[in-house]
């Protein structure tokens, strides 16, 4: 069977899959692939770890911890810092593999694992494939896992190492990614951590860039990542923004991998539109956006004489198909940014300072930068289910979503999707009409939790 989501492993906390028992097989499964493959005779495999700020966190570290160094593998623990400096620093490492402790947007009782291969990307389906061999052979005989942890030799263990710069090597990273000959002098800017992986470094990365910075939700305690605040929630952000006469608005997730912003005059500026402005600032040949991407935003980028693609949904989809195109840019209306001139996956801060460089070059606000984009009505709504089930295949589910497009038809879309890493069906439905856009998604939502919920 498969472990993997789309996005790793992830899930309630004390929970199969995330207990300390498989978590540590998990890390010995995942360490056995890296022996078996490692080029490097002379030398062990090497694995760097680091971790959102949850309290489960603990936990889980040590438990892969001991799963890697019983395989042979060497661990460097890096502590909490946001998912993309792992991608960056596994390279910087020469590590063979990262590996984030994190459940991203998701609350504070849930936590995951993803991996990273040593280029800094997503693992091919070929190594997740061999991870999940492993684990079946250790999940599915415990006899088996047992004489395989007896055959372990004391000389053959892998160490384990506490790295105490990785967040100062992280931050000159993201330093390095705005343009050396500007400034952020002059600009004032709140900056909502999360209570999350990002809390310390995105602050200084600001500040160290010359801007005046209001950090808040910054001071996490193990369980209030995420809670109502970062960039699923940024009401209070906004609030903020307002409140001290800044600038622009910056609200991470619990990983630090999704932005979302806010322009001087407090409205949101989601992934769709921080989309637009690098574009209409940076005039890349075209741009991918995912099937929850604003139909607006096609619009807008075709003005401009910008193509745009939808990719499925999943920043590793949107790399996948910029990687084939050749182009630059890409993200999804959440926040997740791809701009692979600076970054190799989604990166919360460096996507900022992208849009505050268009903000400087240009001297401009961004609700000016946004000029010209207008997204349609969107509703958006999660119908939790208690196990996870296909709405696609349900007789009467189908009908009403066939209803829903006749009254759509030329003036908007219907999306339904399972999430990828939780039991929720997500309800898109997008129009001009606001009023129709939220009694059909209202309607479609109460359907689905009638029949599967």
């Amino acid at each position: 069977m498969s472990y993997f989501g789309t996005d790793g492993i992830r899930g309630q906390f004390g929970v199969f899959p995330i207990t300390p028992d498989f978590l540590l097989r998990l890390g010995f499964g995942a360490g056995r692939v890296l022996t078996a493959t490692n080029a490097h005779k002379h030398k062990r495999p090497s694995v760097i770890i680091g971790k959102d700020t949850r309290l489960s966190g603990y936990v889980i570290e040590a438990a892969l911890q001991a799963g890697f160094n019983a395989a042979g593998v060497d661990v460097y623990m890096l502590g909490p810092l946001p998912t993309p400096a792992i991608a960056h620093l596994v390279k910087s490492f020469h590590a063979d593999m990262g590996v984030v402790i994190s459940a991203s947007h998701n609350p504070y009782q849930d936590n995951g694992v993803k991996f990273f291969s040593h280029e800094g990307k997503k693992i091919s389906d070929e190594v997740q494939n061999a991870i999940n061999i492993e684990l079946d052979a250790l999940v599915g005989d415990a006899d088996a896992h047992l004489s395989r942890l007896a055959g372990i030799q004391p000389d053959s263990i892998g160490k384990s190492y506490r790295v105490e710069d990785a967040k100062g090597r992280y931050i000159e990273y993201c330093k390095g990614s705005f343009p050396y000959h500007l400034s952020l002098n002059g600009l004032k800017v709140v900056v909502d951590c999360a209570n999350g992986a990002g809390y310390s470094v995105a602050p200084r990365v600001l500040r160290e860039l010359g801007a005046d910075v209001i950090a808040i939700h910054n001071t996490p305690n193990g369980i209030n990542i995420n809670d109502n605040c970062g960039s699923t929630h940024p009401s209070s952000l906004q609030a903020a923004v307002l409140e001290h006469s800044a600038d622009v608005g910056i609200a991470l997730d619990g990983d630090g991998d999704r932005i979302i912003m806010v322009d001087e005059l407090g409205h949101i500026v989601d992934g769709d539109a921080i989309l637009y402005i690098l574009a209409k600032c940076l005039k890349p040949v075209g741009v991918v956006g995912t099937l929850m991407s604003n139909v607006a935003l096609e619009l807008a980028l075709a003005k401009h004489s910008i193509y745009f693609h939808r990719s499925k949904v999943g920043d590793r989809y949107v790399m996948q198909d910029l990687e084939q195109r050749g182009w630059l840019i890409g993200g999804e209306p959440s926040g997740h940014i791809l701009c692979l001139d600076k970054s190799r996956t989604g990166d919360a801060i460096v996507a900022g300072l992208q849009v505050l460089t268009c903000l400087a070059q240009e001297n401009s606000t961004l609700s000016q930068l946004t000029a010209g984009y207008t997204p349609y009505p969107q509703t958006l709504i999660n119908v939790r289910l208690s196990q996870m089930s296909d709405p696609h295949e349900n007789d009467e589910l189908v009908a009403v979503f066939q209803n829903a497009k006749k009254q759509l038809e030329g003036e908007g879309r219907l999306l339904i999707r399972k999430s990828g890493t939780e039991p929720v069906i997500r309800v898109m439905v997008e129009c001009k009409d606001e009023a129709l856009c939220q009694s059909l998604a209202k309607d479609i939502a109460a359907n689905i939790e009638r029949i599967l919920a």
